[in-house]
């Protein structure tokens, strides 16, 4: 009887997971791209393509392509990437304007499209949250309806954390120099940035390490963040002995280097040592500490805390009290003040009284000034 009901449990198992699995196996493809985008509706998709673009360390977790046709006989063609983390879609943005700016020297990439973007002639391209995106003018399209259209689909996309890598933000005079950056994720080979420097051989990241290029000029800053303290001082030693090595051997090394926390900065082709030497300086490192277990100093941070606290709660009651020491005397100054003129007026009065049938007379006041009409006379 037992082995009957468990028989029959498994046949029901079995039954109500195969139309889930036939389901799964037969399910669409993920669709990235919607049906429509303002007065465009999509005409043509190849979901789940394999993708050639632009070459990155984060591999793509679903590539699409799709035309769109507006009025007027208006089409466009639309690439959409979507990666794990949102440095891969910046990633692949930098890369790609810096294989146009090639051919178009003025690029720049600006915040005017998604979180940032770049636009050249019958094409636009930019990323937002995880997606990286590139927009081309198929037919009849014109600039102002091609830069609707980006503003409409990257409004359907998941804008994510919003932002651009902090290690770009911490290049010298960043509002300018984002506009030209190229910026690699976790990379394998520094000559990706497309320098092809002979100190970079002396880096080994391990896939650890992120790196950023900007160009100001003539010269070029190079920043390498690597993971770890350890692997940053190991590398920094490396770097060093590889620099002194090029300076005998008479091959091209850096302007100037140095490193900054876990940064390695490199300038090349500055016009000279001092301008170099800026540019280091000018690099910003923001240190963020956390401790993967308890952490050893929180007893010395909270106390600390309880002295700082407690001695700005001293200081402020000590000014509390003396602004209402000084209150009270103006007060009371005051109030006396009042007093002592209301007294002294009281004093100058003449005063008569019928009580008793006796006269009082304010006797401390009589002088020769006193009005004589009111003195009392001697008798005849």
């Amino acid at each position: 009887m037992r082995l009957a009901k468990i028989i029959l449990l498994a046949v029901i198992l079995l039954s109500s997971i195969g139309p889930v699995f036939a389901q799964a196996t037969n399910s669409e493809p993920l669709r990235l791209l919607p049906l429509k985008v303002g007065d465009f509706r999509q005409v043509s998709n190849t979901p789940s393509a394999q993708w050639t673009g632009t070459s990155v360390q984060g591999s793509p977790v679903a590539f699409e392509e799709a035309a769109f046709a507006g009025k007027n006989g208006a089409r466009v063609l639309v690439q959409i990437v979507r990666f794990r983390q949102e440095v891969n879609a910046y990633e692949t943005l930098s890369v790609a304007a810096a294989g146009q700016r090639e051919k178009h020297p003025g690029l720049e990439i600006r915040e005017t499209y998604g979180t940032a973007g770049y636009a050249i002639p019958d094409e636009i391209s930019f990323f937002r949250g995880i997606h990286w995106v590139k927009i081309r003018n198929a037919k009849s399209t014109e600039a102002a309806t091609l830069d609707s259209f980006a503003a409409g689909l990257a409004q359907t996309l998941d804008r994510g954390e919003g932002d651009i890598p902090v290690l770009v933000k911490h290049l010298p005079q960043s509002e300018e120099s984002r506009k030209n950056a190229i910026y690699l994720s976790s990379f394998a080979d520094l000559n990706e940035l497309g320098l092809q420097q002979p100190v970079f051989s002396a880096i080994e990241s391990g896939g650890n390490a992120d790196a950023v290029l900007a160009t100001y000029g003539p010269s070029k800053v190079v920043i390498v963040e690597f993971n770890t303290p350890q692997l940053s001082a190991d590398n920094d030693r490396r770097i060093i002995a590889r620099i002194q090595e090029l300076w005998k051997l008479g091959q091209p090394a850096p302007t100037a280097y140095k490193r900054v926390g876990n940064y390695s900065v490199f300038v090349f082709d500055a016009p000279d040592e001092q301008t170099a030497k800026r540019l280091i300086d000018d690099v910003k490192y923001e240190q963020v500490v956390q401790w993967l277990g308890e952490n050893p100093n929180i007893y010395k941070e909270a106390e600390k805390r309880y002295i700082n606290t407690t001695l700005g709660v001293l200081v402020a009651v000590v000014k509390a009290s003396g602004y209402a020491l000084v209150a009270c005397l103006g007060l009371g100054g005051l109030i006396g003040g009042l007093l002592f003129t209301y007294r002294r007026a009281q004093q100058k009065a003449v005063t008569f009284s019928d009580a008793g049938g006796m006269l009082r007379l304010n006797l401390d006041e009589l002088t020769a000034e006193t009005n004589p009409a009111r003195l009392l006379r001697e008798r005849n």
